[in-house]
Formats: structure tokens, sequence, C-alpha cells
């Protein structure tokens, strides 16, 4: 093969009128050194013109043979099968490519090849980025706004902190070059980046040079270009995604999905048995926020439970991050999909998250056995007992994509790189994880904050370095953050329906026992055991079980000399005692110790937290050291010492394995309320009065509402709000007279004496709720029930498609 120390590429495409300047310009400029540039060659790619650009770049050939024209008379590939195709037919040690319209002179060569000269670099590339770049004619504002944004996305996407990637004037070595173009398969604008990306993944070293450029009028790029870039990084990306991630990804799906597959196999008549009344609660919450945002009305605000009072919204967990982008899903699919979707594909994508993380941060090198180490311990964070508990019923607890996303930019700004840059995201970040679930993100500032501490202590000269960028960078994120959620959170605090605090009782800290114990849920769980150590199966936030502490403890001894395993493992215990509460019983003994909960459980925003749930920070902190021990286990040199320690993981992993949920069957929805019978019955402004009270105990009017279309108020409901004059948070509405009677003899409570104070109660409290009928369907002590509201409202009810009908608005009606 002759070797040529020089090979100029131009791609040409409808050039007849600029191409002969511009070959004229390239072979004086070379010609006028023969010393520097030696043996030579232009390659013109004629892509498909179909003016006289192939007649022109003959002449120019005919003229000087060091020209060699390719292609013409073919279809217009794109600038990228050109490029392709001239650098592959090129001999050049230097490969040079430049633009037909050589917006970059020629003579800015002698910039590039110096520094690929002088510093033995791969690629030199031209730069109008660079801050001692000269731009003498601009292109217009908003082509020049596009090119920002687009090499914005283009280093966030494909390749970090090249700065300029489209500039048409590169300079490669000869053969790296024909290596990249050679493994490229995008044919449109994208394969700048694809090339550029190929050096970068091969470790060849790029350099970004200050150029002359001026727009040349007749740019071949036009605005639908721009979407086709996007289209091309979409497709770049993709070929970069490693085989093992893609199986690592389909893993955690196919885990969730038959997790979940009991309730997707009959999303019509299916419920999870151990969702108590959270799963009508969240479909609600999904379908009231379509609903107002697809009215164009306050998605924090509703009264189409509290009657009259209303919700608050953002008091609640509806998350907005999630349910107003699936409006469209609830809408055509209904709330049901929408809630099997979130918890579903929010546990794969929690799971995904935890193993970019790793495979990023922690893990030692980028190679297959180091990505399943990461994996497996992905897998222990998202798929841990507590989160497992809470997939029961609280989504806002099981999607926690983002807390990783988080932890990887407070990571960065330690660092100390792109403080502004990095600040500025991480407010966005923590924003957008206010609209997922505050509590969480408040569990995760914990935990960083508990590592952050412990790692300081250990590693002091890092935190030397690291404190000024990142207390920076956390005043840059606020800064973003506040604006955005400030009205928000004005309204969750201050608006109609706010509270204070949430009352949980006294028993919502953790048994020690917790902790060594299996979840119900776990292969080898057993809910006879489980039950008693946890408040119910959706609030099971420890539940590791002894082998898997027992493995992380003798993983802790084992890799002790690591800073990062002692900072992990003081954030685990100071996490776990925790959530012990302000007091906890020491196991087998009547002896109750006070535990540093006390000194939080009063203070703002900690006063509402249920204090049992600060250990789901152990399940991160467990899954780094699962995934750091197999990642040693896998590339030791010891065999035997491979597979006992394989096999100690095996015996911790396996008892707590996620069994699928069960599912029990929901019930039916009254012909009265499925078929619209309800609105003959109700006036403007009306509610729907269930019997009993719709309450945290037996919220399936909520699901009435949801699954029909949400045509009617209820009193009562299943929501945070305010009670009493102090605004305490309880769970569901302040109570009322009545609406106690009715729930105590739900449960078997005796019928009093029904007389006139008790009518007059009834009526009152009819009144508050603005009540247009009143409906009682089958179920448990239907009779005492059907008694006691015909007596309270003086007459009997009326059987009305499948349910008891009273009316009580005002007016003439059948029952008076």
């Amino acid at each position: 093969m002759t070797t040529t120390d020089l090979s100029v590429v131009v791609p040409a495409y409808n050039e007849e009128t600029r191409l002969r300047p511009t070959l004229d310009a390239i072979v004086a400029h070379l010609r006028a050194d023969p010393g520097r540039w030696g043996d030579w060659e232009i390659v013109v790619v004629d892509d498909g013109s179909t003016d006289g650009t192939t007649r022109v770049a003959g002449e120019a050939a005919a003229e000087e043979p060091r020209i060699h024209v390719i292609g013409g008379g073919g279809p217009n590939r794109g600038k990228g099968h050109a490029l392709r195709t001239g650098v592959l037919a090129s001999y050049g040690r230097r490969v040079l490519v430049t633009d037909a319209d050589l917006a970059t002179p020629i003579d800015e060569l002698d910039r590039l090849d110096k520094q690929l000269t002088s510093e033995g670099g791969a690629a030199a590339i031209g730069s109008r980025a660079h801050p001692e770049s000269r731009i003498e004619v601009h292109q217009r504002a908003l082509r020049e706004w596009l090119g920002r944004m687009g090499n914005r996305l283009i280093r966030a996407v494909a390749v970090p902190g090249i700065h300029d990637t489209q500039c048409g004037f590169k300079l490669f070595d000869g053969e790296k070059a024909r290596t990249a173009f050679a493994d490229s398969r995008l044919d449109g604008w994208g394969i700048d980046v694809e090339v550029l990306s190929f050096f970068q993944r091969a470790g060849w070293p790029v350099t970004e040079v200050p150029v002359r450029w001026a727009h040349r009028a007749g740019s071949k790029v036009r605005p639908l270009d721009y979407a086709k870039v996007l289209l091309e990084l979409g497709r770049l990306k993709w070929r970069t995604v490693r085989r093992v991630d893609l199986a690592v990804v389909g893993l955690f799906l196919l885990a969730s999905v038959l997790l979940y597959k009991n309730l997707w196999y009959d999303l019509d008549r299916g419920y999870l048995a151990d969702s108590m009344q959270d799963q009508n609660q969240w479909e609600w919450f999904f379908a009231v926020t379509a609903d107002n945002v697809a009215g164009l009305r306050n998605p924090l605000f509703t009264t189409l439970q509290g009657h009259p009072d209303g919700v608050n919204l953002m008091a609640n967990t509806v998350m907005l991050g999630l349910s107003v982008p699936l409006t469209p899903v609830t809408l055509l699919l209904g709330p049901t999909v929408t809630w099997a979707l979130v918890l579903t594909l929010g546990l794969t994508a929690t799971a995904c998250s935890w193993y970019w993380l790793i495979a990023r941060r922690l893990v030692r090198g980028p190679g297959v056995r180091s990505r399943w180490a990461a994996a497996l311990g992905a897998a222990v964070c998202a798929f841990a007992p507590p989160m497992i508990s809470h997939g029961n019923a609280h989504p806002n607890f099981l999607v926690l994509f983002m807390i990783p996303v988080i932890v990887d930019r407070a990571l960065r700004l330690c660092d100390g790189g792109r403080v502004i840059r990095d600040g500025v995201l991480l407010g966005l970040f923590a924003a957008y994880q206010i609209f997922l679930g505050e509590e969480p993100l408040l569990l995760a500032s914990m935990g960083m904050l508990l590592f952050a501490l412990s790692y300081a202590l250990v590693r002091r000269d890092v935190a030397r370095a690291a404190w000024r960028p990142l207390l920076r960078g956390i005043g840059i994120a606020a800064a973003v953050a506040l604006p955005l959620v400030a009205f928000p959170l004005w309204w969750q605090f201050f608006g109609p329906q706010s509270y204070k605090s949430v009352l949980h009782g006294d028993n919502a800290g953790n048994s020690p026992l917790a902790f060594l114990e299996f979840s119900g849920r776990s292969l080898l769980g057993q809910e006879s055991r489980a039950d008693p150590l946890a408040m119910n199966r959706t609030e099971q936030n420890a539940f590791y079980g002894w082998p898997l502490i027992a493995f992380a403890v003798a993983v802790a001894v084992r890799l002790w000399r690591l800073a990062v395993v002692k900072a992990l493992t003081f954030t685990a215990i100071a996490a776990g005692l925790l959530s012990l509460g302000p007091r906890f019983r020491i196991p087998f003994t009547d002896t109750v110790l006070p535990g540093p909960w006390k000194w939080l459980a009063d203070k703002p925003l900690f006063e509402s937290v249920i204090e049992s749930r600060v250990a789901m920070i152990c399940a991160p902190v467990l899954g780094l050291l699962v995934a750091l021990a197999l990642d040693r286990l896998l590339t030791t040199p010891v065999r035997t010492d491979r597979a006992v320690g394989i096999a100690a993981l095996a015996v911790a992993l396996v008892p707590v394995v996620p069994t699928p949920y069960p599912v029990r069957e929901r019930p039916e929805i009254p012909a009265f309320i499925a078929d619209g019978t309800y609105r003959d019955h109700l006036g403007p402004g009306e509610s729907v009065v269930p019997v009993p009270i719709p309450d945290p105990g037996d919220a399936e009017a909520l699901h009435w509402q949801s699954a029909t279309g949400l045509g009617f108020r209820v009193p009562g409901g299943y929501f945070n709000g305010p009670w009493g004059p102090d605004r305490i948070g309880i769970y569901g509405a302040s109570p009322r007279h009545t609406s106690n009677l009715l729930r105590d003899i739900r449960y078997g409570g005796r019928i009093p004496p029904i007389g006139p104070n008790w009518q007059a109660q009834a009526r009152a409290d009819l009144d508050f709720w603005r009540a247009g009928v009143v409906v009682l369907a089958p179920q448990d002590n239907q009779a005492a029930l059907y008694s006691t509201v015909s007596k309270l409202l003086g007459r009997p009810g009326k059987w009305t498609d499948g349910v008891w009908v009273w009316d009580v608005h005002p007016g003439p009606s059948p029952d008076r």
C-alpha cells in the first residue's frame, strides 16, 4: 500500500460553485510548504450531487493528479457516508477532513498540525467553542442557539468534555482515523460524534484547537437535520450499550414482572392482598391527578373525597412527578394500569439506577465480572425485604430511581470539577424527587449525611479537599430547587387542608429482632413470625434476615481496610439504631432503653416520619457491601476462597429472595354506581354518602370513583388531613358523630337507642357533607347498618340497582 504524509478528505454534495475555490486554496497551501506537508493527496467524495460537482472535481483532478474523485451518479447518502468513504480510501499518515465550503480557512491546518505533532495526540479538531477562536461571520441567532444546545446534549450523551463536535475541520492520526471510520455506522451529520466517541472509548486523546471560522451562505444543514442528529445520537448511544448491561436490565424487568404477575393477570379484578386500602387510594390519586390535568384544574387540591373540606394533594403522596406525565395512560387505560405500570417499571428503574451507580462508582473495573457484581448489589438495593414490603402499597418508597442519581451528583461535587453545572443538576434532581416522594428524599439525605460524616473521619484528606465544592454545590442546588418547589411546598404546609404532623402511635419503631427475622414475602419467611414485629405488612422496614446480616459483618471485617467499608458500616449501624424509635425493648427482657430517635422525634419534618423506615437506609448499604464482596471474589486467584465466598453469599441471599405478591379478588362495583344511576339522585354540589363513611379501613368508595370517571364526591376517605384546632395530621377526614356510629356498627358494635338527638345529629352531618343520597352496599353487618340508617333518617331505604338507597337532598323524592 502506498503511504502519503497527508490526506485531505472533502465531502461534496451540490457544491458546483464552491468546490473549485476550495480545492484551489487547499492545493495552493500544500504546495507552498512542500517540506512540511511532504507527499499529499486530496480525496473528493461526490455524495450523489445533481449539479456539476462531479465535473468541477474532475477538472481540478485533471490539472492536479494528486486530487482523487470518488462517487458521482449515485443517490445522496449523507455526510457520514461520504466521510467514511473518503477516509477509508485515504493513505495518509495524517488525515484532514474539511467541509467543502472551507468555513475554516485551510491555513488553520498549521495550528492543528502543530498540536498533533507537538502533543503526540490522536486527533486535533477545530473548535468554535474554544475561548481563543475567532468567529468572523456568525450564523443566524436561532441556528447558533440550536448548535449550542445540540453540543451540550452531545456532551451529555456521547462525548463528555468535547465542546464542539460539529466544526468541519479535523486532523486525525491516519491509522486511527481509518479504524474509527471503519467502525462507524451513521450516514448523517452524527458521524463526527460517532468517530470522536470511538476515540474516547479507545483512550486516544482528542484536543480542541482554536480556529478562525466564518459562516458561509448556502449551508446544507437544514432545520430538520437537527432532529436527524438527535435520532443518530440515539443510535450511537444504543451501539455503546454493553450486552451485559442489556442482560442485567432484562433480568431486573423480568424479576419485577414475576413479582407482580398475579396483578397483571387480571387487572380488572385483581387487588394486592396485603395492600390493605392503599391500592384503592393510589388508583384514586392517579385518577384525580389525570382528571385535574385534563380539566386544567389545580393538581394540588380536590374535593372529590373529604367533601366538602377537600384534600390537600401536595400534602399527600400523589407522586406528581409520575402521575402528571402518566396522565395519558390513566385517561386511556385506566388508573389500575397506571398503578401496575408504576410498581413494575418503577421497581425496574430503581434497580437499574443502583446498578448504574455501583458500576460507575464502586466496583473495580468495566469488565463483565465486575458488572455482574454491580448487578447483584443493585438487586439487593432494589429488591431488599423493606422495598418488597412497600411494593405492596407504597410506590413512593419503591420508585427510588432518582436517589442513586442524586448520590452520584453529590459525589461529582466532591470531585470539585464543574461545580456550577453539577449544583444546578443536583437542584433539578432534588426538585423532581420532591414530586416523587419527600420522605424518601429525607431518608436518603440522612443516609448520605451519615456516610459523609463517617467517611470524613476516616479520610480527612479527602474531606478537606471536598467540603468547599460540596457546600458550594449544595448552595447552588438549593438556589435552583427552591423556586421550583416553593409554591407547592407552601401549599403543602400552609394551604387548604394542610396539617402540622402525622400521628403514627407509639409502636412505629423497629424491634431489634426485626433485623434478623425474614419477611413474610421472603422465600424462607413466615408471616406468623414477621407480622408481630411490624406495624403491618406494608411497613416491614428491616427483615434482612440473620444470614445476610452475618455476611455483611464478615465483609466489613474482611475489607475493613477500605475507607468506604468503614463508612458504610457506620451508616448501617447508625440507621439501624435510629430506626428503633425513641425507646425500645431489649428482646426477651422487660428492659426498655431510650433510643437516639428521641432527639429527632419532635423536630420539624422528622415528627411525621415513621421511624422504622430509617432502617431502609440499610438496604443500599447491604447492596454496596455485597457488590464489593462479589467483585473481589470473582477476581480472586484462589479458587477455594472464591467458592467458599460465593457459597456464603448464596446462603445469605437465597432466604430473602422475594416471592410473587398475592392477589385477592376486589369487590364488584354496585350497578347503582357503575351504571350512573346515582346521577338521578344528586343535585349540584351534592355528594354520595356511602355507609359506612369511607375511611382508611374501608376505602372501597374511592374505587367506585376512580373506576367510573370521578363523577361524584364522597365525604370521608383515605388521605392525610388536619384534625382539631391544632391541625394535627390524621389519616382520613375529621370524624363526625354519624361516621363514628356507622363505623362502629360495621365492625360489630352495639346499636344504641336511636332517638331525636341521634336523628338531629345525622341530619346535621348530612347537611355538612352536602349529601344527596345515602348508599348502603352489600357487606358484613349489612342488616344492622340498614336498621341504623333507616332509624336515623326516619324511613326505610329503597333497593335500587344492587344497593339500599336513601334520597336525602332537598326537594320531593320517592322516599319521603
